[in-house]
């Protein structure tokens, strides 16, 4: 199963604070550890807020939001795609994180939607399209790395 594991943001993240040079080389080793027991698919730390926008949707009208957003806690400040076992498998991985923040901070894991799991909600038309646009990302990726 695919995961999407957050590192919930903080008061220094959304500062936009870099992580000392013991964290960055913690969390590389980390992401070595993930990448060499075929876990980790993918990842990156994000910019703050500040940085970012949001897009407001009601209909047909969209209205765009500039950062930095409230309730920091809420925030996302990086995250990892990893394929595990299960949720059980996704927990132990993370409990093995060093702390990816200088004070308290907490780490989020969300199970990733798979085709398969909108079988009886889709038609095979709709299900080939996706499976269309799942290849052409695997070409790319292919091609790109």
């Amino acid at each position: 199963m695919r995961v999407v594991v957050f590192v919930k943001a903080t008061e220094d993240s959304e500062a936009g604070i870099m992580p000392s040079n013991e964290l960055g080389e913690a969390m590389g080793k980390f992401n070595e550890e993930l990448v060499n027991a075929g876990i980790m698919l993918g990842g990156d730390g994000l910019k703050p807020s500040s940085k970012g926008k949001r897009v407001a949707f009601d209909g047909a009208s969209r209205r765009v939001i500039d950062g930095p957003f409230a309730e920091t806690r809420e925030l996302v400040a990086g995250y990892w795609l990893w394929e595990v076992k299960d949720m059980n498998e996704a927990v132990e991985w993370v409990k093995r994180c060093p702390n990816p923040m200088p004070g308290p901070s907490e780490i989020e894991i969300r199970p990733v939607y798979e085709l398969s799991d909108f079988a009886d909600a889709l038609t095979p038309d709709v299900i080939a399209l996706h499976e269309r646009t799942g290849e052409k990302l695997s070409e790319r990726s292919g091609k790109d790395g």
